[in-house]
């Protein structure tokens, strides 16, 4: 195991990987960084939901990598995105509140 300092938002994670994946880890973490820098620094007080954007975004540029079509607007679809995003929102803040722990971040 390896230890890995992320810089996302202007604050320092440190965070296990698997020896060998220091690379990748600290490309991810650049990557999301930079999606939070697109916010503008307009939500800067609210880091949970500065990282909700960020995975938003991303995943938008995931789907549309991999070729698949967007959720078509409906009752179901919406419904099924709205729980969709519930759920990754409630995973995010879990996540941020785990990343803004002292003992775990730095």
């Amino acid at each position: 195991m390896s230890d890995v300092t992320l810089s996302i938002g202007g604050k320092h994670y440190t965070v296990a990987c698997a020896a060998g994946q220091e690379a990748h880890i600290t490309r991810l973490g650049a990557m999301i960084d930079s999606k939070i820098a697109s916010l503008n620094g307009s939500r800067s007080n609210y880091d949970a939901q500065n990282l909700l954007f960020a995975a938003l975004f991303l995943a938008d540029e995931l789907v549309e990598a991999q070729g698949q079509e967007p959720v078509q607007a409906g009752p179901d679809a919406e419904q099924k995105a709205a729980l969709a995003l519930e759920k990754v929102a409630a995973r995010l803040e879990k996540l941020a509140e785990k990343l803004e722990d002292p003992l775990l971040a730095s």
